[in-house]
């Protein structure tokens, strides 16, 4: 058995995605410093909303340094466009409902 045959293929390199990862960056800060943006207005917790901030903030992070799951699901989960899919819905739960 050759050598190189053995060996698994090295996986594809992705680079740095900039914008996800400043989204997510963003999203962290701004949850660290100003933590009522995950509430109501009557000061009750709105999940909704911070289910969909972390969603992006998530798929920001993983896409953002650059890291591309092999899965289908995760793969699209973990994506760019789901990134900015989680940013719209929160901003819809939160300005728009």
């Amino acid at each position: 058995m050759n050598v190189s045959q053995a060996t698994p293929e090295a996986p594809a390199y992705h680079a740095v995605h900039l914008p996800s990862l400043l989204v997510a960056i963003v999203i962290m800060l701004v949850g660290t410093v100003y933590p009522l943006i995950f509430a109501r207005q009557d000061g009750s917790a709105n999940h909704s909303l911070a289910f969909a901030l972390f969603w992006s903030m998530s798929a920001g992070l993983v896409r953002g340094v650059g890291f591309v799951p092999s899965a289908i699901a995760w793969r699209v989960l973990f994506s760019a466009w789901s990134c900015g899919a989680g940013l719209l819905l929160a901003a819809w739960l939160r300005w728009g409902s």
